[in-house]
């Protein structure tokens, strides 16, 4: 091994023997607080088009695009930027990302109308598109592997109050019609962009992520920064910390994108393709479309929104939920579990008729949506290799946007035609495929060096 790969070997071995401390929590929480306006955005759809459907007096279509508009902007945002994370840094992109979608999301609350609200949602989500992936891909790259699955599901626990809080706000601002002369829903859009801004003041002071820097030959800076790490966190657990073992310094390298279709990764990627088709319709279905489904049945817009978020609120839970068991249980045992889950409980939920049936079976179905986001986002991080895991992992994720850009037109289209009870049905038939997909081609990864996957 030459001086330069056991340089690059011992960054991240040097990362991975690290105790937990506070430095590791403070970063998990300043990084997963950007995953609360990806997914507030992401439901922030279906409030939207409740509303405006009586507002603005739209159609089908029309309502369609108001939910498609940001995840059409998210599908371009994900394959380019992660890209870009890969050749420019993590750091770089992360503030990008989140400066371009709080101005497109302040431009968006002033829209007067529904071409100007589709084109700004198209560009803020063009913004946020890879945020997620972003998240992803920075946490695992710096948090210790004994720990990466349950700091990773506790920063998605902090996005994931988002989820609620939308609706919630929804509700209430909706009921309220206006507040201080302005429509209630234009708020919404300048709460998003408000708490964006502010965060990119907070990202401002991130390092790089040392695995990027060593995998584009900057060793000296990456040593730099694990330096200075490695004095933080003795400092504040008052530990020695032990030396790398010669065995853990497995050394990365820059990997072209053409390799994501070569070899043993040519597995994976298709594998993670089809998963990110599929878990869409599962997963982001109820979520961007559960206030249309409730007024569908019968509901007010009112009552859809407190009980979407009444459901919502096991998103949170969800994720909390999986903390403790993400890196007890093989992640791909996970997945399939929660996706089993998510289908017996949207089946439920579509044919549900009584309120507290909905509510209840909202609830638990979001439950265990986000036990399955949270382990299949640690899962991604883990089976591609450092010199293209934000693109790997940001062009299979923009395959989920583009599904969901195409699943409120399907699944309205069949919402009116044959009810709630056949789009769940038809939901839970791809999360089984999904489950399948997981189980013949998914790799372990659970407790191993991001290195030795």
């Amino acid at each position: 091994m030459t001086d330069t790969a056991v340089s690059r070997a011992r960054v991240a071995a040097r990362l991975d023997r690290l105790p937990p401390s506070r430095w590791h929590r403070r970063i998990t929480l300043t990084v997963g607080i950007g995953a609360f306006f990806d997914l507030y955005e992401i439901f922030l759809g279906g409030v939207l088009a409740a509303v405006l459907a009586e507002q603005w007096d739209l159609g089908h279509t029309a309502k369609s695009w108001v939910i498609a508009a940001g995840f059409l902007g998210m599908f371009a945002g994900a394959n380019v930027l992660s890209v870009l994370a890969d050749r420019f840094g993590r750091r770089r992109m992360f503030l990008v990302n989140l400066g371009a979608y709080s101005v497109f999301s302040l431009a968006c609350a002033f829209a007067p109308d529904l071409p100007w609200l589709l084109v700004l949602r198209f560009l803020a989500g063009l913004g946020l598109g890879a945020e997620l992936v972003l998240v992803d891909t920075y946490l695992a790259e710096f948090l210790p592997r004994a720990v990466r699955g349950r700091y990773i599901a506790a920063a998605y626990t902090f996005g994931f109050v988002g989820v609620p809080v939308a609706a919630l706000l929804g509700a209430r601002l909706v009921a309220g019609h206006q507040l201080l002369g302005i429509e209630g829903w234009r708020w919404l859009l300048v709460a998003g962009a408000l708490g964006a801004g502010f965060l990119q003041l907070m990202r401002r002071r991130l390092p790089e992520s040392p695995r990027w820097l060593t995998v584009h030959g900057r060793e000296e800076e990456a040593v730099r920064i694990v330096r200075d790490i490695e004095e933080r966190v003795a400092g504040e657990t008052g530990l020695t910390l032990p030396s790398v073992p010669e065995a853990e310094t497995v050394p990365e390298r820059r990997v072209p994108l053409g390799e994501m279709f070569r070899g043993d990764l040519r597995r994976r990627t298709v594998m993670w393709w089809i998963f990110q088709v599929l878990q869409t319709v599962g997963y982001y279905g109820f979520g961007s479309l559960a206030p249309v489904v409730l007024t569908a049945k019968g509901h007010t817009v009112t009552e859809s929104l407190l009980y979407a978020a009444l459901g919502f609120c096991g998103y949170p839970i969800g994720s909390a939920l999986s903390v403790p068991l993400i890196d007890r249980i093989e992640r791909r045992t996970l997945i399939i579990a929660s996706a089993l889950g998510i289908a017996a409980c949207g089946l439920a939920f579509g044919f549900a008729a009584a309120t507290w049936a909905i509510v209840t079976f909202g609830f638990l179905l979001t439950v265990c949506s986000n036990v399955f986001s949270n382990a299949f986002h640690v899962y991604q991080t883990e089976i591609f290799p450092t010199g293209l895991r934000s693109s790997a992992i940001g062009i299979a994720y923009s395959l989920s946007r583009l599904t969901s850009v195409a699943l409120p037109f399907v699944a309205l289209t069949v919402l009116d035609g044959l009810g709630a009870a056949a789009v769940f049905t038809g939901s839970a038939v791809l999360m089984l495929l999904l489950c399948l997909d997981v189980a013949l081609l998914g790799p372990r990864s659970t407790g191993r060096s991001l290195e030795r996957i």
